[in-house]
């Protein structure tokens, strides 16, 4: 008698999350057709002090907080059932942070949100 082997599944490979792997190709789809900016200088640079705002503010509030959150302080379960009382604390929080600092280099007065 012949046993089969089960291959185990891993989600990142074999699953449809696989394909967010491929979710910044969408932003090089539409490059081309994205202007330049060139009758409006300055605009490239408000892009870009945005670009940047948004990838902390993501980063801190969805992946190093959240992260450490749930972590270290708790166990799994428990950790990941508090996720829908955290969020607006950590959102608070992250957009203090960086009014605090980051969004004092780049702009004064002007929120990023």
């Amino acid at each position: 008698m012949e046993e089969k082997t089960t291959k185990p599944v891993d989600i990142y490979r074999d699953t449809w999350v696989r394909f967010l792997g491929y979710a910044n190709e969408v932003g090089e789809a539409f490059r081309a057709l994205v202007p330049a900016h060139g009758d409006n200088p300055g605009k490239s640079g408000r892009v870009a002090v945005a670009v940047v705002d948004t990838f902390v503010w993501q980063a801190l509030a969805s992946v190093i907080i959240p992260g450490f959150t749930i972590n270290r302080w708790m166990t799994t379960a428990i950790g990941l059932s508090t996720i829908p009382f955290i969020i607006t604390p950590i959102d608070r929080s992250v957009d203090f942070l960086l009014d605090a600092s980051l969004r004092k280099v780049y702009q004064e007065g002007e929120k990023h949100k």
